[in-house]
């Protein structure tokens, strides 16, 4: 399945937003855990790697759309 930039850039916009792993070409996998942490281009994304406690990442990634292999939900912790 052929992963588009319209349905990350959806993903990102959810209200509520629902953290999810992006699994690319390479076996590497990236998680997306709040909407700071990416940005949606046409034909790629930048991901944040190393979110500090205010979502400023340490660095980013790149990665082109047509590398992401799958897009998976991370379960999130049920409140008590």
């Amino acid at each position: 399945m052929i992963i588009s930039a319209i349905e990350l850039k959806k993903r990102m916009e959810a209200q509520p937003f629902k953290p999810f792993r992006i699994c690319i070409t390479d076996g590497k996998t990236y998680d997306i855990t709040n909407y700071d942490a990416m940005f949606v281009k046409r034909n790629c994304v930048e991901i944040g790697i190393d979110l500090d406690p205010h979502s400023l990442a340490e660095h980013f990634v790149e990665c082109a759309i047509i590398h992401i292999t799958r897009v998976e939900d991370i379960a999130t912790p049920k409140a008590a």
